[in-house]
């Protein structure tokens, strides 16, 4: 990979992914380059690549699951350097047309939408849930059970939410606060705007995407695509309440609601010190390998170019 974010050339692949950490991919097909969340920029210290939104150089759309500053921070960038158009919730599309994206180059979708993105490629979207931040478990490890916290209204969620905004700020080091504070747009005091799924359809087969661990049941098992990006951090949120149970169950939950045949993970590695500590993947494992074994967990290290739908067809 180059230092300007570009593939070397070789050999032609029509699908591959790309990770830059937290949930951040670039899928690249038909001759299309698409970002998937656009965070690429790392505090010091972070996992990731070591380039910043200002090295994307080629890009044609970026899709934006919600909009913390982890997913919609450096889209503003990406799209300074490229033709990119941008798909986001109506809070992604405000933040970053405050940040001076023209409003003409971005789609603001709330679920039911599809969008043709060019050469037979297109995504549709669909309405998700974030994880239980609230909850204050968001260190949890993997295979840790976790219960309770049902039936909490909003007023106590969002104090919560507060008193985790105060502890990040005395708890994180000045660099990852600097970090922090420098992340704009993504500070919205609309919190995450309204999480989003979307499932890209092409030629070769379909990809679902996900950026925070959280789901409508009722929606996801509508959706079989042949190739799934879960998230995997944080305590899970299903149909309104915190996930009662462990964060590998509830993936490897949504890989059989889906019905999909590869998994690859998203958002657990450790991209704030401080606050986001690289999960234990072998829980998540161990729990595909016991409850779903007809699922492949696909785990890349970044800038892998991941065939994601080679050998599915076989």
């Amino acid at each position: 990979m180059g230092a300007n974010g570009r593939r070397p050339e070789g050999p032609a692949v029509t699908t591959t992914l790309d990770w830059y950490g937290c949930s951040t991919f670039r899928l690249q097909t038909m001759g299309i380059t698409v970002f998937l969340d656009a965070y690429v920029d790392r505090a010091p210290g972070a996992d990731g690549t070591g380039l910043t939104a200002d090295d994307i150089a080629e890009c044609d759309w970026i899709v934006v699951g919600h909009s913390h500053f982890d997913h919609l921070w450096g889209a503003e960038r990406i799209m300074a350097n490229t033709d990119a158009r941008l798909i986001g919730s109506y809070e992604s599309v405000r933040l970053l047309e405050q940040a001076g994206v023209p409003v003409d180059r971005m789609i603001c979708v709330s679920g039911g939408e599809r969008v043709e993105l060019g050469a037979g490629v297109s995504v549709s979207a669909f309405p998700s849930l974030h994880s239980s931040l609230w909850t204050g478990s968001h260190g949890t490890g993997a295979g840790e059970v976790c219960i309770g916290d049902l039936g909490v209204g909003w007023h106590e969620r969002d104090a919560r939410m507060r008193e985790l905004g105060a502890r990040l700020a005395g708890t994180l080091d000045r660099s990852a606060l600097e970090h922090l504070i420098n992340a704009a747009p993504g500070h919205s005091d609309r919190g995450d705007g309204g999480a989003l799924l979307y499932l890209f359809e092409m030629p070769e087969g379909s990809l679902l995407f996900q950026d925070t661990s959280g789901h409508w049941g009722g929606i996801l098992r509508t959706l079989a695509p042949d190739v799934a990006i879960l998230a995997a951090a944080g305590r899970a949120t299903v149909d309104g309440e915190p996930v009662q149970g462990s964060l590998a169950d509830f993936v490897v939950g949504e890989a059989r609601d889906l019905r999909t045949r590869r998994v690859l993970l998203g958002h657990h590695d450790n991209w704030l010190p401080g606050f986001a500590a690289a999960i234990d993947v072998e829980p998540v494992r161990a729990a595909f390998e016991a409850r779903a074994p007809e699922v492949e967990l696909v785990e890349p290290t970044y800038l892998a170019a991941t065939p994601i739908f080679e050998g599915l067809r076989d």
